[in-house]
């Protein structure tokens, strides 16, 4: 299938301490963090899968290493959340349902694999790990029919944690952009999809992927972390 994905790589990424983006991490296997993204992307949909990045912090040396990508800029990436690099990307891709990625997830690429039924039914989802629920993280909890009723770092009886990938299907996409529109400047892109489940009747599956890994690169010990899965 030819899909559009984006991965929204803007930010500063000032806590890991690095000079570069935090997509162009070095993991212990020679790849960046974008590299095995862009592998993993090619190997579930194919090499004719359309890749987005937006970027901002400097993102002439994510340009310069990823040339054959398409991209969004995020001017104000110093001032703005990830709900405004999701909005910009969102504008920039036509009306197709939109994969869409944070630019430190460092994951199985089983993980699209599992994907692809649900996007061939065009389905709204977020990626789940169930396994842990840390207070830090953004955490979900499910309505009677088992779509996600609440998405944020401050949900209570959180019943996992999203990992950071994520599918707007061609119907919602619309309400999300209203809503990633409508949202505060530092707002993470959850709160759209928060929104848009509660005033648009958006139903967003949960994709559950708890046996395989999924890491997001914060810290220096997320990197360890990442590092040790791979190996």
């Amino acid at each position: 299938m030819t899909l559009q994905t984006v991965i929204l790589a803007a930010g500063m990424g000032t806590r890991l301490g690095r000079e570069l983006p935090k997509s162009l991490t070095t993991l212990a296997d020679g790849r960046t963090i974008m590299q095995q993204q862009h592998e993993n992307i090619r190997a579930a949909f194919g090499s004719d899968a359309k890749i987005t990045t937006v970027v901002g912090y400097r993102a002439e040396t994510i340009i310069d290493a990823f040339p054959n990508a398409n991209y969004v800029h995020n001017e104000a990436y110093d001032e703005t959340n990830t709900s405004k690099s999701l909005l910009r990307a969102l504008l920039a891709t036509g009306r197709g349902g939109v994969l869409w990625m944070n630019g430190d997830v460092v994951f199985d690429p089983r993980i699209l694999g599992r994907a692809v039924a649900l996007i061939e039914q065009d389905q709204s989802f977020v990626t789940v790990n169930t396994a842990k629920v840390s207070d830090e993280e953004v955490k979900y909890t499910l309505d009677a029919n088992g779509f996600v009723a609440e998405l944020s770092k401050t949900v209570v009886g959180g019943i996992g944690e999203a990992v950071g990938i994520n599918y707007v299907s061609s119907r919602d996409k619309r309400a999300l952009i209203a809503q990633l529109q409508r949202v505060d400047e530092q707002d993470y892109f959850e709160r759209g999809i928060e929104l848009a489940i509660a005033e648009n009747g958006m139903r967003v599956a949960a994709m559950d992927i708890s046996d395989l890994y999924a890491v997001e690169v914060d810290f220096a010990e997320d990197l360890e972390r990442a590092n040790e899965v791979l190996a």
